[in-house]
């Protein structure tokens, strides 16, 4: 029996109470039937004085739906004919098996193949209605490589839907009732105003059992480098969200959807951890905004790789606080090369807008239209300075992810060995053939080096700002290193900096 709908094992023993105390139970009815004057019974028509969400829910509601797809998927092979007999040669099912080969053989003088083998998948999901005339929002997994979209209204009607569009890189899709009539829509919320601690509500359908509100508080905000998707910024909240909840709305204390349900951290449990995130309505709005006006996302683009800011990378750039994003390289000829960024540049805001760190600073640019100008300041050699930027459109070969933060050790620089970088090693690594530098041989497991997150092979090409040619050079540099130690590495032709 589903371990949610078992009933209780005390049923039985409360029943065999009531039969075999009858006389005292007839009594407590006849004392119930004519109560005295004393009870006093609830007055159906008086408002409830206590604090309650169900006017929030109750608005709410009908704004979310259930959606189910389809897809088929290979899940192996099966014999097939050219002549059409579908039966594999029974010499073949007798020593093989009916799952035998892939490709074409002979068997009794006919042709046979093995046909892949297709099942149909089916996947629960939930959607919010953001207009009346049948745009839903969702999640992209809910409805990627669906054949079939099924929207089911809160009054159960059921309706085919289309995939509008999708943007895997913030698992946001919009779908598209075509045949929809006065559909109430949610009230859309300003999620870059949500705080800590505020009250939240999530709607949706978890494991299939119907719509279902939970209740919780913002946990945290701005919520990155979990490795869910390409763009994060995930409103974090405790309110329970399990499978099904997927596409569903997050919604604050006034019923306005500031999120979309996204993902939980299960930690290994199919169920709510009290960890859940939502896509911040911001985000989601803009993707469904470009997808409705364009058919596709577009996202501006800077041009560096950023990295974290650490207390040891903050230290050796003697820079006071810990805050901002890291430029570990520069694309040629990108919007940031164009603008003078350069390597070593600790971009502190944008627009005036404090950046807080790597994954902030690539979401805060990917909302933006390609062609925006926008002024970035940066923190360079000890001062503050501004720089005009005119973004341009994210090429697809250069989307790639935020290089990984640096270590924090305040240690000087052991267990590592290097040797000088020359044409083979250079092609190896793929770096050019007049790079310099030295390369990292092999890295103690238990070093401070290794704990920083220097591997083998990466090419360390300055020590705190001074240039390595070579390993007389780096001996030179390490000599006179004190504290932190700053290394900026080429790693898989890409540069970032780590302090150890």
């Amino acid at each position: 029996m589903n371990a949610l709908l078992r009933r209780p094992k005390t049923a039985a023993v409360t029943m065999v109470m009531a039969l075999g105390l009858g006389g005292l139970a007839v009594a407590a009815a006849d004392h119930l039937i004519n109560p005295p004057a004393t009870f006093k019974f609830a007055n159906a028509d008086e408002p409830a004085s206590r604090n309650s969400f169900a006017p929030v829910v109750k608005r709410v509601l009908p704004s979310v739906v259930t959606i189910t797809s389809s897809r088929m998927v290979k899940t192996g092979f099966q014999p097939g004919q050219d002549g059409g007999d579908d039966q594999l040669p029974p010499i073949f099912r007798q020593f093989f098996g009916d799952d035998f080969g892939q490709g074409q053989g002979q068997g009794n003088g006919r042709q046979f193949r093995m046909m892949p083998r297709q099942q149909k998948e089916t996947g629960l999901g939930s959607g919010v209605i953001v207009s009346p005339n049948g745009y839903i929002l969702t999640n992209n997994h809910v409805v990627d490589h669906a054949s079939t979209v099924t929207v089911i209204m809160p009054d159960k009607h059921e309706y085919k839907a289309r995939v509008v569009g999708a943007d895997p890189k913030t698992d946001i899709a919009v779908v598209k009732v075509d045949d929809a009539r006065n559909m109430e829509p949610v009230t859309i919320g300003d999620s870059d105003k949500v705080q800590v601690g505020d009250y939240v509500l999530a709607v949706g359908n978890p494991f299939g059992i119907g719509k279902t509100v939970t209740m919780g508080i913002v946990s945290a905000t701005g919520r990155a480098n979990l490795g869910i998707e390409d763009y994060e910024d995930f409103i974090q909240t405790d309110a329970a969200i399990n499978h099904g909840n997927s596409g569903g709305a997050l919604v604050n204390d006034r019923g306005e959807l500031i999120g979309i349900n996204t993902a939980i951290l299960a930690n290994g449990s199919e169920g709510n951890q009290g960890i859940g995130f939502a896509v911040p309505v911001t985000v989601a709005r803009n993707v469904m905004d470009q997808i409705i006006k364009n058919g596709k996302v577009t996202r501006a683009y800077l041009g560096v790789m950023a990295q974290e800011v650490t207390p040891a990378i903050a230290r050796a750039f003697k820079e006071s606080e810990v805050r901002g994003a890291l430029v570990g390289d520069v694309t040629p000829n990108s919007p940031a090369e164009k603008a003078g960024l350069q390597k070593g540049d600790i971009i502190l805001d944008v627009n005036g807008k404090p950046v807080n760190g790597s994954a902030e600073l690539r979401m805060h640019i990917s909302l933006m239209a390609p062609g925006t100008k926008v002024q970035v300041t940066v923190f360079r050699d000890g001062a503050q300075r501004t720089l005009p930027v005119t973004l341009a459109e994210m090429p697809t070969e250069t989307a790639k992810a935020d290089q990984p933060e640096g270590g924090n050790s305040e240690d000087s620089l052991q267990g590592i060995q290097v040797e000088n970088v020359n044409a083979r090693t250079a092609r190896q690594l793929g770096l050019s053939a007049t790079a310099t530098g030295v390369v990292v041989t092999n890295v103690d497991p238990n070093s401070k080096a290794a704990e920083s997150g220097l591997k083998r092979g990466d090419v360390i090409q300055e020590v705190n700002h001074r240039a390595v040619r070579n390993t007389q050079d780096f001996e030179s540099a390490m000599r006179s290193a004190k504290d932190a130690t700053l290394l900026l590495v080429n790693r898989q032709g890409s540069t970032m900096y780590l302090a150890v």
